[in-house]
């Protein structure tokens, strides 16, 4: 894997807690290599399932030192544009999904998932690897 940037999914984190294994440890020796990126919607989706505060906490501070995409009001007209173009492709794919993915093309980011809904937007490289 190259040592580009990675936009860390929701379903990395979601996948490898269910899996009984700690996603944060893996993601830290990636990140010896290469940057990792988060936005909003990443960090809202996995910290409502977080039940723990002192877990929680220890996510926090760990995407606190990520690089961070903010979604201002130029990201919000790709996203839409983004989506409009895929509805129209007939490939409907989530929201989060699409914001991600906008989030991960700006900054020129693959994305880590386990999701199959990266594929379909373009513009964005895709990987399953740490």
């Amino acid at each position: 894997m190259d040592g580009s940037p990675v936009l860390v999914d929701s379903s990395f984190y979601i996948g490898k807690i269910r899996a009984g294994q700690d996603p944060l440890q893996a993601l830290a020796v990636t990140a010896l290599s290469r940057d990792l990126v988060t936005c909003g919607i990443v960090r809202c989706e996995v910290a409502r399932g977080i039940r723990d505060k002192n877990i929680l906490a220890r996510f926090q501070r760990f995407w606190d030192v990520m690089i961070y995409v903010p979604t201002d009001n130029s990201m919000w007209q790709d996203i839409e544009t983004t989506a409009w173009n895929l509805d129209r492709a007939g490939r409907i794919i989530p929201l989060t999904d699409v914001i991600i993915g906008c989030c991960a093309r700006r900054a020129g980011a693959a994305v880590l998932t386990f999701d199959k809904h990266f594929y379909e937007i373009p513009g964005i490289r895709v990987t399953r690897e740490v």
